[in-house]
């Protein structure tokens, strides 16, 4: 029995473990060491496998069956949200379209060819447009957050930092598993993975990822009425691996792809009591009022493949990925929440005027390519120089469709009747070179200074076409086109001083830019808008330290960033368009705490918590606010003509940004005993997201409140054989919680809310 609680004690108590730095305990290390000690975690956060208490930069790490609590309840990526410090993610399109928040710095842009400032790399290969951000979380080895800019060696558009994806590699070593688990709502979640070596140099692993829910939201708009139409989906993906490996070269394949089928997150009308951010009392989360809902649709469909060459040549290692990701997506919505009816006669279900609009990929197409040389020194010097290639083709189609009634007959039996269509065409080309030395003066201070130029060019054009409604359009068509280019030097310098075995002092000054944006969403304005090249200089200084013998680690870091020409996205207002502008300034400033602690020998608990204040510095500068007038702006405002009447517009100087959390925190408590022939284990969490602002401008009914979800998992695990056996069952936001997360102002004051109260069990087995 003694062997069994070495091999999976660690395991158990792991499972859902955001551990300091980014990792698990294994208290088997510990026993065979006599004492039970946090283990050391590496991460690759420089391109390079280092221990993380080492790194000059604020890296935080999911890592193992830990992300298994978090995403239990068949999760998009958006469960990661709050679980790391300073991390937040959302969306207005449901399981696609992740839009990442570091350190208050993101985009709230809902276009297809939206950048963001956030990075998002998985398998060494950078996912630029925001549909492939979505890919499910399945059979990964780690997942790493790097916060700050990371101009230097990841390069492209990193001035908040980047989140970064490590899959499970084949090995020669024949292990797998196969899980299952159902919950609340009929969701199906099923995954599996297996891997071995095919002969003495090539080995394969195959993972793959079912998630179903089932529609439950009944729809009873008169005229409308059908049971169960929205909020189900079925997600598939999957990714097979080769790795070859021989005495001075390996080359590892990778193939994967995602097919996604199901119905956009749900927009709810009139969603606050007015003057407030509360949900109104009649709200129920599964019944909508919606004259388009039986057009609701999402699908989704990825995939990409990329080869990783490396040769061990001397004292050095040259590198080579060249990959290629392609994206579709189709995605239609009835945005208003509502139906056509009369406002003043107290139905919060009705709407003026209804909208349902439609965004879609048709094709897509990312090519990346890069080369790089790294030192294998062991001596006080080390370097790497590389080189990076990227190119994007990307077309974009708009749809806007007439108001629908019990009466109207549509066009088109599949897309109804159709307004308008605006098409967008994007053509991007970047390169870089780049370069980075560490050199240790003596054995406790080291330096490391990095360098890279970027140059980054954009070939859009966007038309519309055929659209009766559009004040001085030629016929309801338009064109235009616009190239916008920049290069930039990215830098940093940062140092590590090892004050005693135990603690390391670093700081860091570093600097990152995001390349010109294109907003070219024509179907109300017909303006196109270019925000120009954002740069950052951001100052950061911690302690990262293993206290108690071992027992227990503290990391802490302070910030301040100033950002010149930010680019903001001003969304919404009368003309439900989105429009690029930089700000003359952004300032940030912050501290972020991540700590872990062996309590007894079983259990473990972590805590880590994040205060960012972010404001914005412009005195002139405004956007519209809320075309609806129903929503209650607390920025002092004036009215400017506009082609369907006054625009109301608020000034934003001052305020932070939005989707910009000041607090977030996260508690952790792990379990583990020994009973019987096998193991019981428990854990249990509890994340904290502060306030947010929705909108540039402030608004009572735009506020999102604090967010508490408190989550649980507990189950027992045995080995029989060969086989390891777990069963579990777990709940995720316990308390039901619900909170306006999101909000469309054009044309009522609509929104979103977060995921309910979900429930379930599983079952895992993995063989050796």
């Amino acid at each position: 029995m003694h062997t069994f609680k070495k091999k999976s004690l660690s395991l158990c108590i792991s499972a859902g473990i955001l551990a300091t730095g980014g990792g698990m305990t294994s208290m088997a290390q510990a026993e065979e060491a006599g004492k039970n000690k946090l283990e050391v975690i590496e991460v690759t956060a420089r391109k390079r496998v280092e221990n993380v208490q080492e790194v000059p930069v604020a890296v935080s790490s999911l890592q193992g069956e830990n992300l298994d609590a978090y995403s239990s309840a068949g999760m998009d990526i958006r469960f990661m949200s709050g679980r790391i410090p300073s991390l937040a993610v959302e969306s207005s399109y449901g399981r696609s379209f992740p839009r990442f928040y570091i350190r208050g710095l993101g985009n709230t842009d809902f276009d297809l060819n939206a950048s963001q400032p956030v990075s998002y790399i998985v398998d060494d290969v950078v996912q630029e447009n925001p549909i492939l951000k979505g890919f499910p979380v399945f059979d990964v080895e780690r997942v790493e957050v790097l916060r700050g800019p990371q101009g230097t060696l990841f390069g492209r558009n990193t001035p908040a930092g980047l989140v970064k994806f490590d899959s499970m590699k084949p090995s020669q070593s024949f292990d797998g598993f196969a899980a299952i688990s159902y919950g609340t709502r009929g969701a199906i979640n099923t995954s599996a993975a297996v891997g071995g070596g095919l002969t003495d140099n090539l080995s394969v692993r195959i993972s793959g990822l079912h998630q179903s829910k089932d529609d439950y939201i009944d729809n009873k708009a008169v005229g409308f009425e059908q049971t169960n139409q929205l909020g189900g989906y079925e997600d598939n993906a999957a990714r097979i691996q080769f790795l070859y490996e021989g005495n001075s070269f390996s080359a590892l394949f990778n193939y994967h792809f995602r097919d996604l089928d199901g119905s956009p997150i749900v927009f709810n009308p009139n969603i606050a009591t007015p003057g407030t951010n509360n949900i109104r009392p009649d709200f129920k989360a599964d019944v909508v009022y919606q004259d388009a809902g039986q057009f609701a649709t999402q699908q989704v469909s990825t995939q990409g493949s990329s080869l990783k060459l490396e040769w061990e040549v001397e004292d050095y290692t040259l590198t080579s990925i060249t990959a290629w990701e392609s994206a579709e997506i189709y995605s239609r919505a009835d945005v208003d929440g509502g139906y056509n009816g009369f406002p003043p006669a107290g139905d919060a279900n009705a709407v003026w005027w209804g909208a349902q609009t439609a965004d879609e990929i048709p094709d897509h197409h990312q090519y990346t390519q890069e080369l790089r040389l790294a030192s294998n020194f062991v001596g006080q010097l080390n370097y790497q120089v590389g080189l990076f290639y990227f190119y994007e083709d990307l077309t974009i189609n708009t749809f806007d469709f007439y108001t629908r009634d019990a009466n109207s007959t549509p066009s088109d039996p599949e897309h109804g009747a159709q307004n308008g269509e605006s098409t967008q065409y994007q053509e991007t080309t970047a390169w870089a070179v780049f370069g980075s030395v560490d050199y240790d003066f003596t054995d406790d201070f080291s330096l490391t200074v990095g360098l890279r130029y970027s140059d980054d060019e954009k070939d859009f054009t966007a038309e519309l076409l055929d659209h009766p409604f559009i004040p001085g359009a030629d016929g309801g068509n338009y064109s235009k086109s616009v190239n916008p280019s920049d290069s930039h030097v990215s830098w940093d310098i940062s140092g590590t001083y090892k004050i005693n075995p135990d603690v390391n002092w670093y700081a860091r000054v570093a600097n990152s830019f995001r390349a010109p944006s294109i907003q070219g969403r024509v179907l109300y304005d017909q303006n196109v808008s270019v925000a120009d090249s954002e740069t950052i200089t951001s100052y950061e200084t911690g302690i990262k330290s293993d206290v108690l013998d071992g027992q227990g680690r503290i990391n802490v870091s302070v910030y301040y960033f100033d950002m010149d020409n930010q680019q903001l996205t001003a969304v919404g207002g009368t003309s439900n368009s989105n429009t690029l502008l930089n700000a003359d300034g952004t300032t940030g400033y912050g501290i972020e705490l991540d700590s872990e602690w062996i309590l007894t020998d079983n259990i473990i608990a972590t805590f880590n918590l994040s205060y960012n204040k972010t404001e914005i510095d412009d005195k002139g500068l405004a956007v519209a606010a809320c075309g609806s007038g129903t929503c209650t702006v607390t920025d002092p405002t004036f009215q400017v003509p506009g082609g369907f009447g006054p625009i109301t517009m608020a000034y934003i100087d001052g305020n932070s940004l939005p989707n910009a959390p000041e607090w977030i925190s996260n508690l952790t408590l792990s379990y583990v005993k020994e009973i019987g022939d096998g193991e019981f284990f428990a854990h249990t969490d509890l994340t904290y997201r502060g306030e947010v602002d929705f909108f540039l401008y402030r608004a009572k009914e735009f506020k999102g409140d604090a967010l508490v979800e408190i989550g649980a998992r507990t189950g027992y695990n045995w080995i029989s054989g060969d086989n390891e056996y777990e069963v579990s069952a777990f709940v995720r936001n316990l308390t039901d919680e619900q909170v306006i997360i999101g909000g469309v102002d054009f044309n009522n004051n609509s929104g979103m809310v977060n995921e309910e109260r979900f429930i379930g069990a599983a079952f895992k087995v993995s063989f050796f």
